[in-house]
C-alpha cells in the first residue's frame, strides 16, 4: 500500500510530510508567520493531487455522464477551499487574486509549459481546434465577466455602490448559468469532440491498479479535510508573510496561491503533452480556467452572502483585467490553428513571467484592509 502510495507517478505524495509538521509548527511550536506559510503551501500540493487521483477513480465508475461532472465539479477543489477560508476571513483582496491567478495560470503557465516541454519531443503537436477554440470563446466571456464590473467603477467611481454589487451579482447568475450549459455541451450533445485518444493500456492498468470506491471516496473525503486544515493554516499566515516579504496580498493571490492550488493538475497536463496527448493537456489548462472563471468565482460571490463580512463583488485591479484579457489573447492564437510547438510555449512562459513581475512590484497599500473598494 505504502509501495504504491509513493511509487512512480505518486511520488509528489512525499510532500505528504509537510502536513504533520504544518500543524505541529502551528499549534505546538507556535513558529514564525512566515515558515508556517511556506511547509503549509507545500502540503496543499499532494492533497490536491489525491483530491485529483480519487475524483478520477470515483469518475471511471460512476459512468461517463457524472464522471464527467464530477471531475468538472471537483477539479479545482484545493483552490475553491483556500478561497472559502480567505472569504470567511474577509480577504477579498486575496481571493480575487486567486481567481485571477488561476486563470492566467492554467493558460500562460499550465500551457506554455505543457507546449514546450511537449514541443521538446515533438516537432509540432496538434489538437481538436473546435474544441479548443470553443474553450478560447468561453474564456472571452470570462474576461468581459471581469472587464464590465471594472469599467463600470471607474465611470460611477464610489456614487453607486449598491448598483455595484448588483451589477456583479447579476454578472455571476449569467456566468454561472453559461458554465451550466458549456457542460451540458460536453457532457451531452458534443462529447465526442472532447473524447481524446484512447490510450491501448489504460484499460488493462484500470482494472489492475486502481482501488475500490469506497477507497477512493475514503481517499476525497480525508485529502478535502487535509486541504481545508491546510488553507486555513495558510489563509491565517498570508498577511503576515506578504508583509515581511513585502509583497501585496493581490500577488500572494495571483502567483503564490494560484501556483500551489494547481500544482498537481500542472504536472498532469506536461505529462500529457510528454505522451503527444495535447487535446488533454489543452482541456485540462483551458478547462480548468474555464471552470475558475464561469463556476468558482461566481460561487464564491453567492458563498460571500453567506459567510463573508459583506457580499464581494466582481471588481477587479486594472492589472487583473489586463492580465486575464492578454492570457485570453494569447490563448485564442494559440489554439486558432489546431497546432503547437515549443517556441509557442515559450512565448506563453514569457508573457506569464512578464505578468508575474508587474504584480510584483505592486505597491502595497499604506493601511492594510482586509476587503478593498
Amino acid at each position: 500500500m505504502l509501495k504504491r502510495l509513493f511509487a512512480g507517478k505518486n511520488a509528489l505524495n512525499l510532500l505528504l510530510v509537510f502536513v504533520p509538521v504544518a500543524i505541529v509548527m502551528e499549534w505546538v511550536l507556535h513558529s514564525p508567520p512566515l515558515w508556517i506559510f511556506v511547509v503549509s503551501c507545500m502540503g496543499v500540493i499532494p492533497l490536491a493531487g489525491l483530491m485529483g487521483h480519487a475524483t478520477e477513480e470515483i469518475a471511471e465508475r460512476a459512468g461517463e455522464g457524472i464522471g464527467g461532472l464530477l471531475n468538472a465539479t471537483f477539479g479545482n477543489a484545493a483552490e475553491l477551499i483556500i478561497a472559502i477560508i480567505a472569504l470567511r476571513a474577509g480577504l477579498y483582496d486575496l481571493v480575487k487574486a486567486s481567481i485571477t491567478g488561476s486563470i492566467i495560470g492554467n493558460v500562460l503557465l499550465v500551457f506554455g509549459l505543457s507546449a514546450l516541454v511537449g514541443g521538446v519531443r515533438y516537432e509540432t503537436q496538434r489538437f481538436n481546434r473546435t474544441a479548443a477554440s470553443l474553450g478560447t470563446t468561453l474564456l472571452v466571456l470570462s474576461a468581459v465577466g471581469l472587464l464590465v464590473p471594472a469599467v463600470f467603477h471607474s465611470l460611477v467611481r464610489a456614487t453607486a455602490p449598491s448598483a455595484e454589487q448588483n451589477l456583479s451579482l447579476e454578472i455571476s447568475v449569467v456566468l454561472m448559468a453559461t458554465y451550466v450549459l458549456s457542460l451540458f455541451f460536453t457532457l451531452r450533445t458534443h462529447k465526442h469532440l472532447y473524447t481524446g485518444d484512447v490510450d491501448p493500456e489504460a484499460p488493462e492498468e484500470a482494472h489492475g491498479t486502481r482501488g475500490s470506491m469506497a477507497r477512493a471516496i475514503g481517499t476525497l473525503v480525508l485529502a478535502t479535510i487535509g486541504v481545508a486544515v491546510m488553507a486555513e493554516l495558510l489563509v491565517g499566515a498570508a498577511e503576515a508573510t506578504a508583509h515581511s516579504l513585502g509583497w501585496s496580498d493581490v500577488f500572494v493571490g495571483v502567483i503564490v496561491v494560484a501556483v500551489i492550488g494547481n500544482a498537481a493538475e500542472h504536472s498532469t497536463a506536461v505529462l500529457m503533452a510528454t505522451k503527444d496527448k495535447m487535446d488533454v493537456a489543452i482541456n485540462i489548462a483551458v478547462g480548468s480556467s474555464i471552470q475558475v472563471a464561469l463556476f468558482v468565482a461566481p460561487l464564491l460571490l453567492f458563498l460571500s452572502y453567506v459567510l463573508g463580512p459583506r457580499p464581494m463583488d466582481l471588481i477587479f485591479t486594472p492589472l487583473e483585467v489586463l492580465a486575464v484579457t492578454v492570457s485570453v489573447g494569447a490563448m485564442a492564437l494559440c489554439a486558432n490553428d489546431g497546432e503547437s510547438h515549443w517556441m509557442e510555449g515559450v512565448q506563453l512562459l514569457a508573457v506569464y513571467v512578464i505578468m508575474g513581475i508587474a504584480f510584483y512590484f505592486l505597491p502595497v497599500p499604506e493601511a492594510s484592509v482586509p476587503i478593498a473598494h
